[in-house]
């Protein structure tokens, strides 16, 4: 993808018979210099491939279209108000078919099921991690804390109201997974770091081996500090690993220099093939699933020849499990414009605000 200004400027100027753009989820939002940079491209034929055309809103949607398509759906302001708002608001079933009818001639969706069937099967199972007690008091006075804190500010716009919700929600998130990221001077026994230690224990028993996904990335470090401990070799990487270093890790891990494989979860969306491993393990939930199912096919993949296993740990009677329940609405958002079932739309302040509100 396009990043560096020089560059971009001297590519718009070139008249391109064809131009691709993969993996372009990486363009979805519009306000990114990548996507200002792609857009001004000039090109004869345009394609793009993606496995997550939307991810989180239909402005996603609009973003590509806007590349491979200029024009086609038409502005972003009435393309809200004769689509976005009606669908994702009103669940409006003719307004989601008028849209489907304007794009599907420029889809061409193929399933990993129908184009893969050489695959082993894929199993994927949710673990209910019980947290101690301490721990569930930890969580609660985090969670009442945020109720307090949110109805005390007052004035707020709706903006800023969604951004202070999320502030609370990602701390309720990250005390799920263990109470020293939420406050370094709180040091608790973790049980999803107990969950964890006893999983990998059997799987380096009975010869597995496992690429490991988190979002925080400072959770990825207790975790790599637990297997120093334990003298389980690793592999490593995050959003900051160089290219280079980020090669050298998959390339050794695929050669058999590692147990365990360590990975941010938005480092480990794509370009990845580690094969070496048969188990993947989520160590906390992400807002959508597809950015989910993308790192577990890191493992599930042309060439991997044995069943592949896909552990999410999800910490009982928290937010974690409201995040999972969730999931099948994101799924449905995307879904619903490529098939042919209902969509809910984005979470609204209000909707955030129920994750934390009920029990």
């Amino acid at each position: 993808m396009i990043q560096q200004e020089g560059v971009a400027e001297a590519l718009k100027n070139i008249k391109w018979q064809t131009v691709v753009l993969d993996e372009a989820q990486a363009v979805k939002n519009m306000s990114t210099k990548r996507s200002q940079a792609v857009m001004s491209l000039q090109a004869g034929f345009r394609m793009i491939t993606t496995g997550t055309p939307i991810e989180n809103h239909l402005g996603e949607l609009w973003n590509l279209f806007r590349f491979l398509n200029p024009g086609l759906l038409g502005s972003l302001e009435s393309f809200n108000t004769r689509f976005a708002v009606s669908i994702e608001k009103n669940s409006d079933r003719a307004a989601k078919q008028r849209l489907k009818k304007m794009i599907s001639p420029f889809l061409l969706r193929r399933m990993k099921r129908d184009v893969l069937e050489e695959l082993p099967e894929k199993t994927e199972i949710t673990l209910h991690v019980e947290l101690s007690g301490k721990e569930k008091a930890f969580y609660e006075a985090l969670r009442l804390n945020a109720i307090e804190k949110i109805s005390g500010e007052k004035g707020l716009n709706t903006g800023q109201k969604h951004l202070l919700i999320l502030a609370e929600i990602m701390k309720l998130r990250r005390a799920c997974c263990n109470t020293r990221l939420v406050d370094k001077g709180i040091d608790l026994p973790s049980s999803k770091l107990a969950a964890f230690a006893e999983i990998v224990d059997e799987l380096i028993e009975n010869r597995h081996r496992a690429l490991v996904f988190s979002q925080f990335v400072d959770h990825l470090s207790i975790l790599k500090a637990h297997l120093q401990d334990k003298k389980i070799s690793y592999q490593y990487l995050d959003g900051s690993t160089p290219m280079k270093a980020r090669k050298a890790a998959m390339d050794a891990f695929q050669a058999g220099d590692g147990e365990i494989f360590l990975i941010s979860l938005k480092a480990g969306g794509f370009g990845l093939n580690l094969t070496a491993a048969d188990y993947v393990i989520h160590m906390d939930p992400w807002w959508n699933p597809a950015v989910e199912d993308q790192a577990s096919d890191r493992a599930h993949r042309i060439g991997q020849q044995r069943p592949v296993t896909v552990y999410r740990l999800v910490a009982k009677e928290t937010i974690e499990e409201k995040i999972v329940d969730l999931h099948k609405h994101k799924r449905d958002l995307a879904n619903s414009l490529l098939e042919d079932s209902d969509m809910s739309g984005k979470i609204s302040a209000e909707e955030l605000m129920a994750l934390i509100s009920g029990k």
